[in-house]
């Protein structure tokens, strides 16, 4: 390989990453916007759901259940990358008793609030186009 080669190699090496580099650096706070957006959607969801949100044997409202959601949220923000993380760490379970939280709605079987959750971030995806 000549001299030449390498060079050429190493300056398309470069360019792919500051191409790769700022596509992130644009892509990072729209990605952050979007699932602040989705969090925000479970929030209000939970917030003016008629069902009843179980926590350790205990129901609660969905401005109950919101309240003490947002308190997870708020101490595990730092793990938080995805809206599916949110869900799982701050509105599936009891850290700690390690219990599932379930949701109560009229006329339908008990489900846990993590399978409800992802299910309305399904629909609200399918809404935006994503």
């Amino acid at each position: 390989m000549s001299h030449f080669s390498v060079l050429k190699n190493k300056r398309k090496l470069l360019q792919s990453l500051i191409l790769f580099l700022a596509v992130g650096l644009f892509c990072q706070p729209l990605l952050a916007a979007t699932m602040q957006n989705e969090i925000d959607h479970l929030l209000e969801f939970v917030k003016n759901t008629d069902c009843q949100y179980e926590r350790n044997g205990d129901l609660h409202s969905g401005p109950e259940a919101v309240a003490h959601i947002r308190k997870k949220y708020n101490y595990f923000k730092d793990d938080i990358d995805s809206s599916e993380k949110f869900i799982e760490l701050s509105a599936s379970k009891s850290t700690m008793s390690g219990k599932f939280y379930m949701i109560h709605c009229a006329d339908q079987p008990s489900i846990k609030s993590q399978q409800w959750l992802l299910q309305e971030l399904h629909r609200y995806r399918a809404g935006q186009g994503g």
